[in-house]
């Protein structure tokens, strides 16, 4: 008995496979990532700029939308840059530790953006189907609220994932099939039980996956039918351009997490999972600011007047 606990020596470290299986990719996932990065972290920093230096912005819509810049630059600079370190020196370790750090901040992001995503299904819910009652129902003490709610609910979420992960016993194999610590490959690895982890994971997939989805869509049933009663052909289109950049954030956002998360352990591909991760960590937050100052007219001008170029 006491050889065996001698043998299963804890892994303090572990190797993020990343993608060394194509090492043909490599030089053309290194331009990838950098330029998705540093176009991800530009566009919401632009955005969060824009949003607090604007008084034109300065509504519950905006207030929501630079919440969730905020996310997409924790949610994509938890994963990117290691993922670079990866790519660039061909060996990719990470202690124990910092596999931890990593798993919470990505938890604690992607998390926030799918309970915020129904926060602002709900704020737009409000603006179309009750335009006269819309600044006394979203008041900026309720939308402070909302979104403390949204940082602090996904931060304890983040923290009983996390806190459940540091409770596994790891004694090799230490390669994480990803390029950055989640949950399902490190599971994988564990060599204690993890039912308890599984059944929280699968808590956590039915209330942010299951629960928010309907949620969302229930507030979008009832936009489009409102939409619909409008009488004037201006009314439809200015209310529903007012929807189709948020409409068009969730179906990247959500179809790119049911892909990654919403499938038993038992099914889990590292391939599969590899790519839904780069559509919800990479180039949903890259994507985001392109589609809301594209779709967007207040952000047009807001961004006109800083680049007058923008605006022609």
């Amino acid at each position: 008995m006491m050889m065996l606990r001698l043998n299963q020596t804890e892994v303090t470290e572990f190797v993020l496979e990343g993608f060394s299986e194509h090492p043909d990719l490599r030089l053309f996932l290194i331009g990838c990532f950098l330029s998705l990065y540093m176009m991800a972290l530009m566009g919401n920093i632009v955005i969060i700029a824009l949003v607090t230096s604007s008084t034109g912005l300065h509504s519950p819509m905006y207030f929501f939308l630079c919440n969730l810049a905020t996310m997409d630059i924790v949610c994509t600079s938890s994963v990117i840059p290691k993922a670079l370190v990866g790519l660039v020196s061909g060996e990719n370790t990470i202690s124990f530790k910092g596999c931890m750090a990593q798993l919470f901040f990505l938890v604690w992001s992607a998390s926030s953006e799918l309970l915020l995503l129904t926060v602002m299904a709900y704020d737009r819910y409000v603006a179309i189907c009750f335009p006269l009652h819309y600044s006394s129902r979203m008041s900026p003490q309720l939308c402070g609220a909302l979104a403390v709610g949204v940082w602090s609910i996904c931060a304890l979420n983040a923290s009983v994932h996390t806190g459940l992960m540091t409770r596994l016993s790891f004694c090799g194999p230490k390669i994480i099939t990803h390029f950055f610590c989640e949950i399902p490959p490190l599971l994988l690895l564990s060599c204690s039980p993890t039912y308890i982890n599984s059944v929280m994971t699968l808590v956590a997939d039915a209330f942010y996956g299951g629960i928010n989805f309907v949620l969302t869509l229930l507030s979008y049933g009832y936009i489009i039918g409102s939409i619909l009663r409008m009488r004037s052909a201006e009314g439809k289109r200015k209310a529903f351009s007012t929807c189709s950049s948020h409409l068009i954030v969730v179906s990247v956002y959500y179809s790119s997490v049911f892909c990654a998360y919403v499938s038993p352990a038992s099914s889990y591909s590292p391939e599969r999972s590899k790519v839904s991760s780069v559509l919800y960590s990479v180039l949903s937050p890259t994507l985001n600011p392109l589609i809301y100052t594209l779709r967007n007219k207040d952000v047009k001008l807001a961004l006109g007047r800083i680049l007058p170029s923008f605006s022609h």
